[in-house]
């Protein structure tokens, strides 16, 4: 049984140098298929470096000959890579800590093309702002950058913390029969499954996804949006706005503030300056803020 010592300790790197095996059990994914990080080892008091390897036909990419992956397979490999820490190299941690902000800045001509079965990834991982309350952890921000062939692509930053009142979150039901939900290319989505949005009347835009179930965004059929899938319905919220296509987005950033429901949010865009800002409502209050940056022309 590991010993719980002080973060960067001597006898914390000594202890857990070793690399510790990563499967989709342990990282508690629903299927083998799921699993995107590969291994994690440790490289110093608070950096690691990981190995992860991106199928071609994963579940949320485009089926075509040569894909450039979808950039929220850097965000689930970021967020399995949380899971790992906690449960291989962070002590203390008093149960699970689940992303509640996230932001994304992708190179787009630095990105691989993929065009055989996988393509393999290396991660150099660092982690920061650990906060311990009665020597739990309750807190930690994991930045990760993600390098192809030697070259970086893209980073993710993710602050894990305890979802605020998980159990406050209410599905918002809407009649099926009032709804439309926009084409997968109106939102940058791969195929209609993908899609989380739906047009209500009066021109609302409302966060109800095709498949309630799905095994990335929703794997479990939670029953409040992870903050993965409020960084998509962002992202689809813009493109749908904007009239912009998935390859001029730079970056996303999402902070969920308090649960979203799985269905029934009320998602509203404003244009900025290089980009877009979202506002997610549910019940009437704020649950969650982002934004979106588009490539300069």
């Amino acid at each position: 049984m590991a010993t719980h010592v002080a973060p960067g300790s001597p006898h914390d790197v000594a202890d857990r140098s070793a690399d510790p095996e990563l499967t989709w059990r342990t990282l508690g994914l629903g299927t083998m298929a799921s699993l995107l990080v590969v291994s994690l080892r440790r490289t110093g008091s608070r950096s690691f470096v990981a190995q992860c390897q991106w199928p071609r036909f994963h579940p949320l990419n485009e089926r075509v000959n040569a894909v450039r992956h979808h950039p929220l397979i850097v965000v689930e490999s970021t967020r399995q890579l949380a899971v790992a820490l906690q449960r291989h190299h962070l002590p203390g941690a008093g149960g699970p800590l689940e992303p509640v902000s996230v932001a994304l800045g992708v190179h787009p001509w630095a990105q691989p093309t993929e065009r055989g079965d996988a393509t393999d990834v290396v991660v150099r991982v660092g982690v920061s702002d650990q906060a311990v309350h009665a020597g739990v952890l309750t807190a930690f921000r994991l930045t990760a950058e993600y390098q192809h062939r030697g070259r970086p692509f893209a980073t993710c930053t993710v602050r894990c913390a305890r979802p605020s009142d998980p159990g406050a979150s209410r599905r918002q039901d809407v009649p099926l029969s009032a709804l439309l939900h926009p084409p997968p290319a109106a939102v940058g989505a791969a195929a209609e499954p993908d899609v989380l949005l739906a047009r209500a009347p009066q021109g609302r835009v409302l966060i109800v996804p095709r498949d309630p179930g799905h095994p990335v965004l929703l794997a479990g059929r939670p029953a409040r949006l992870p903050a993965a899938a409020v960084l998509e319905a962002g992202r689809q919220a813009a493109l749908l706005n904007c009239g912009m296509t998935s390859a001029a987005v730079a970056g996303l950033r999402a902070d969920v503030r308090e649960p979203v429901p799985a269905s029934g949010a009320l998602i509203e865009v404003a244009a900025e300056p290089g980009g877009c800002r979202f506002v997610v409502m549910a019940d009437g209050r704020v649950a969650a803020t982002g934004g979106v940056t588009f490539l300069t022309p």
